[in-house]
């Protein structure tokens, strides 16, 4: 059977825009011989709609969309994801559903069957889950419909979370071939583990698994697409675009091609590159303005940014203080000039000598401290916003997790931003990155990967003063934060029983800083997001 896979770049909430898209992506793929045209979970809304379903017009609106496109369909089939009412007097009050629109016959209706409330998700608050056989006829084949979680199997899940499993009942009602409409959030390394678990299931079922994937990025979360369709001996037919749109019509009989795949770094790049422009876009921002202080992080943010925008469209600021480095400052200068970004050079000395002035009666009594280092960033942070506020610029935050973690960040001061674009990346990571941009040609200054990281807000002050070397900070980050691990199985993983213990504290006590952070894209499993709610007055220790 040929099936057109239509993985489409939504905007939550525009539906009109959305239904556009999908019409177009349909002709496209019914143009090209496709039997059936398949689209993401949720696309007529985007996913995640979140509360928006409880405004009183959002899911009639949607509705209405999709019985406008059942209208204009031809001779081949659709098959797409919104949101329909439950009907049922009890149970939450919508469905996640596939409808399948067919030229001259009723709109047929497929419900989710497995909610994921977990990490990001929260289909339970919204979404009932459906008890049917989800079986069509489409040009003589048995169709299996399912939708994202259905098809997720206890193996690659971090317990059993179901007592159904929709693709065994599927296959025992005579489902020849199981689509899968889906909206799974990226994070590094995630594209394989799908294709292994759908390669998995097709060789157990031996039935061909079409799978069409969301991409995109709404809000923190990014879509990566990566659509895919396996043969019933677990062969990839095809796969499609990593982080673009992407239109393929795929004949689960026939031999297919697997393009390369990028490697982590490369993988990682693109899906921030993604989420900057998508976030900006879909916000109505058109610029970008990044505070440029020669090191690292900023360097790296600034790339990302010029991909994702063009250079025009990017403004570097660097604001030397009096601690700052003549080599930070040309590292600065350099960053800007290999990118061929925006420059702007704003001291804040004069501005920092000036508030020392005005609290000097205040702090007359007491030494310098960590006080005067803030304000130092706050100095830059107001200079940043103030660009944003007279030029409309969106200010992209350079934090990475490892600061965020333990709280080495101030806030109103460097965490000011709309959109904490490597908050989920680790330093280490960070390096990695830079690294790889360097790979054909010098862009980041040597000296901003190379030389010993800091604030530069005390006269030769470096991180590592106040915390541990980052390779051992973000093993014992990864093992906190992202497997969950307790202080005493840390320990046992052979790290120092005081630096963990310190560590833990810090994570734990900075919740505070996190909650009033500019919202991040995430791209590990677990980030200081949506997807990790933790209160911010509690005394529970280990």
């Amino acid at each position: 059977m040929r099936i057109g896979l239509a993985q489409i770049n939504t905007t939550v909430g525009d539906i009109p825009g959305n239904s556009a898209a999908i019409f177009a992506a349909y002709e496209k793929a019914a143009t090209d011989g496709a039997q059936l045209v398949v689209t993401p979970e949720l696309t007529i809304t985007g996913y995640p709609p979140q509360d928006l379903i409880f405004k009183s017009q959002f899911v009639p609106l949607a509705l209405e969309a999709i019985h406008g496109l059942h209208t204009q369909v031809g001779d081949v089939p659709l098959l797409i994801g919104g949101i329909d009412f439950n009907e049922k007097l009890s149970g939450r009050p919508f469905r996640n559903t596939a409808f399948l629109l067919e030229k001259g016959k009723s709109i047929r209706k497929f419900h989710k069957t497995l909610l994921p409330t977990y990490d990001v998700f929260d289909e339970s608050r919204y979404f009932e889950p459906s008890e049917d056989i989800n079986l069509a006829t489409i040009a003589g084949t048995r169709i299996g419909v399912t939708i994202c979680e259905d098809i997720w199997t206890e193996e690659y899940l971090s317990r059993n979370l179901y007592d159904r499993d929709p693709v065994e009942k599927l296959v025992k009602a005579g489902a020849q071939i199981i689509v899968n409409l889906s909206a799974s959030p990226f994070q590094v390394g995630k594209s394989e583990i799908r294709r292994q678990m759908i390669a998995s299931l097709a060789r157990q079922y031996r039935r061909p698994f079409v799978y069409c994937n969301a991409v995109g990025g709404n809000d923190q979360l990014i879509f990566d697409g990566n659509s895919l369709a396996i043969d019933a001996q677990g062969h990839i037919l095809t796969r499609l675009k990593a982080f673009e749109e992407d239109i393929q019509i795929v004949d689960t009989a026939g031999p297919g091609v697997e393009p390369a795949v990028a490697d982590e770094p490369e993988e990682l790049f693109n899906a921030l590159t993604l989420g900057i422009r998508d976030y900006i876009r879909k916000t109505g921002f058109k610029t970008a303005v990044i505070g440029l202080s020669g090191g690292i992080d900023s360097a790296v943010t600034a790339v990302l940014a010029a991909a994702a925008l063009e250079p025009e469209n990017v403004t570097g600021v660097a604001m030397p203080g009096p601690y700052s480095s003549q080599g930070s400052i040309d590292d600065a200068l350099a960053i800007a000039k290999n990118l061929g970004i925006r420059h702007l050079t704003i001291p804040i000395r004069d501005s920092f000598t000036g508030m020392q002035a005005q609290l000097s009666e205040a702090f007359a009594n007491d030494a310098e401290d960590t006080t005067e280092e803030n304000i130092q960033s706050r100095l830059r942070g107001l200079t940043l916003m103030s660009l944003s506020n007279k030029f409309g610029h969106i200010v992209l935050n350079t934090g990475n997790k490892s600061e965020l973690a333990v709280g080495y960040c101030t806030l109103y001061g460097d965490m000011c931003g709309g959109l904490a674009v490597i908050s989920d990346v680790p330093k280490t990571k960070v390096y990695e990155l830079a690294r790889w941009i360097n790979r054909d040609r010098e862009i980041i200054p040597p000296a901003s990967i190379e030389k010993p990281p800091s604030a530069e807000l005390r006269p030769n002050q470096i991180d590592q003063d106040s915390l541990p070397p980052y390779e051992v900070l973000d093993a014992i980050l990864a093992l906190y934060v992202e497997r969950r691990m307790g202080v005493r199985d840390i320990i046992a993983h052979g790290h120092d029983e005081k630096t963990v213990r310190w560590l833990v504290r810090q994570i734990d006590r900075n919740e505070y800083k996190r909650s009033q952070a500019a919202p991040g894209l995430k791209v590990t499993s677990t980030a200081f997001g949506i997807g990790r709610r933790m209160p911010i007055a509690q005394r529970f220790t280990e």
